[in-house]
């Protein structure tokens, strides 16, 4: 099946590709004829790929083969694996098919991924790989530890471990509708719908390119609402899994070790009801992932102060959301950042560094020192004349964290202190 479901996907990105002005110029037959030959061509592509792609485990490798002029085989050793991802797209829930995705510490994108197993093979494959990769390689392969073997079809519907919170749908689907793209849609229909009115054309190209552009509009929201259907989040020992997805499904491993930032988000239209937005920041996955969906960095989509609060807490034990010391960056500041500088702030806790930013939409963001890589101190030519500095906290693959304008003589005691408290923190892990 694994053929004919890459053709599936190759015939919607032709049809895509293709365009409604293409359709114009040739005409539906020729149109018709086109997507055909390029789907068969992509199939017949297929099915050759598949026949020459197989694995092996080896020892402490992950082994890929593939290519049939160009044979390539890719080792991945399993120290460098941070986690295994089951991932079923809407044509391979259809099947009783899943996709095996690798995630390596270092990797530029998405490693090796399988597709398509069965879900029993592709379960099992995954627990195998886990097991193997949290293990000393001293103690090698037990034959006695081989996977207890999932049914044929079978789907865990929640995540293994201690469950934290599952998201309601109807949540979800609220937050989507208090975006800025659904909440200015009506407007810009009715600017269109005047224009075409105005206009009197109403021509088939004119009004499918409109559709196309709305649709364009809508497709974040949407996107999110599939993506995070029945959201679940649980905790397996030192591991966060999440499970989520409607027409994709996932099953997702963040271990916490990982972890290099928390993310707390309010947008502006969340607030009337007390929302907000966990992600992290995991080391070993790809940031240049073109695919962002592919990145586990979905902690809570939507949910209360209460929840957020609680699953920090659960992340980064001893952190309380609602007591988190900030201090602002002096009145001078406001030359730089008039309309924020009373939004920012930055401060300290026994475990973490903590930075606040974000006029409409605001945002927190939580850095075990552990996760240090670098501190800097960084000044702008304004900032300069003003007597400020920014500090920036740099992490494993990710953005990190800025306490952006501050005090310079404050500027530098903060940086000399998160230093020391990001030594003393890697020498006691």
């Amino acid at each position: 099946m694994s053929p004919a479901l890459h053709g599936a996907k190759s015939l919607v990105v032709v049809i895509a590709g293709l365009s409604w002005s293409t359709l114009s110029r040739v005409g539906l037959g020729w149109f018709v004829a086109m997507v055909v030959v390029i789907a068969l061509g992509a199939t017949v592509l297929s099915v050759v790929s598949w026949y020459y792609t197989g694995y092996q485990l080896v020892g402490r490798e992950l082994r890929i083969h593939e290519g049939l002029l160009w044979r390539r085989t890719r080792a991945i050793p399993l120290e460098r694996l941070q986690a295994v991802e089951v991932v079923r797209p809407l044509l391979a829930q259809l099947t009783g098919l899943a996709e095996l995705r690798l995630e390596v510490v270092g990797g530029g994108k998405t490693e090796a991924p399988l597709a398509f197993l069965s879900v029993a093979e592709a379960s099992a494959l995954r627990q195998r790989l886990l097991a193997l990769a949290g293990r000393p390689a001293a103690q090698g392969p037990r034959p006695a530890e081989a996977p207890t073997a999932v049914p044929t079809g079978a789907e865990p519907t929640t995540p293994a471990g201690r469950p934290l919170h599952a998201v309601s749908n109807r949540d979800l689907l609220i937050s989507q509708l208090l975006t800025p793209q659904a909440f200015l849609l009506p407007f810009g229909v009715a600017f269109v719908a005047a224009q075409f009115l105005s206009e009197g054309s109403w021509s088939f190209i004119a009004v499918a390119s409109t559709l196309t552009a709305m649709a364009g509009i809508l497709l974040q929201p949407v996107r999110r609402v599939l993506d995070d259907w029945q959201f679940q989040l649980a905790r397996d020992d030192d591991r966060l899994r999440i499970r989520n997805g409607l027409l994709e499904t996932r099953v997702q491993t963040v271990p916490l070790h990982r972890v290099q930032t928390v993310g707390v988000t309010w947008p502006l239209l969340w607030r009337v009801k007390g929302w907000l937005r966990l992600r992290l920041e995991v080391a070993g996955y790809a940031a240049g992932e073109p695919d962002q969906r592919n990145r586990p960095d979905r902690l809570l989509p939507v949910g209360d102060s209460a929840t957020g609060a609680a699953i920090v807490a659960e992340v980064l034990p001893g952190v309380a959301l609602s007591s988190l010391p900030l201090s602002p960056p002096p009145s001078r500041a406001r030359w730089v950042n008039p309309l924020s500088w009373q939004v920012l702030g930055a401060g300290l806790t026994e475990q973490v560094f903590v930075v606040r930013s974000g006029l409409l939409t605001r945002q927190l963001t939580i850095v075990p020192y552990a996760r240090f890589q670098s501190v800097r101190v960084v000044q702008g030519p304004v900032q300069r004349l003003l007597g400020l500095a920014t500090v920036h906290v740099d992490t494993a693959g990710g953005a990190g964290a800025a306490a952006v304008d501050r005090d310079l003589a404050d500027a530098w005691a903060l940086a000399a202190e998160l230093t020391v408290r990001g030594h003393s923190a890697r020498r006691a892990g």
